[in-house]
């Protein structure tokens, strides 16, 4: 991985922080739904992502989202979003930030 697609994956992630989650109106970054972001040094951005729960029904809506908010970024040619659930998402993915927009406590009783 050059330093150039290192460059690109942080401002794809910052892309990403566009994508509002419909149903926590949070971002779906600070949310903990992005799992990883790599960019091929062909401009391929890779993005593994997750949804809060199976059958969530704001899946596609994120997944076009992840996608549409990575192609915004100049020198991503194509973007290829896979959807898992290994490991499961769990509210301690999130940010602190996303914590406490949505008053949950840090930390104790998961």
């Amino acid at each position: 991985m050059t330093t150039a697609t290192v460059a690109l994956d942080e401002q794809v992630k910052e892309a990403l922080r566009l994508v509002i989650d419909p149903e926590l109106g949070y971002n779906i970054v600070d949310l903990g739904l992005v799992y990883d972001v790599a960019i091929a040094d062909s401009g391929v951005a890779n993005i593994t992502m997750t949804t809060t729960t199976r059958g969530c029904p704001a899946t596609s809506y994120l997944q076009a989202g992840a996608r549409d908010a990575a192609r915004s970024v100049q020198g991503i040619e194509s973007v290829d979003v896979t959807l898992t659930y290994e490991p499961p998402w769990t509210p301690q993915m999130m940010s602190v930030e996303a914590k406490r927009h949505l008053g949950i406590a840090d930390g104790g009783g998961w």
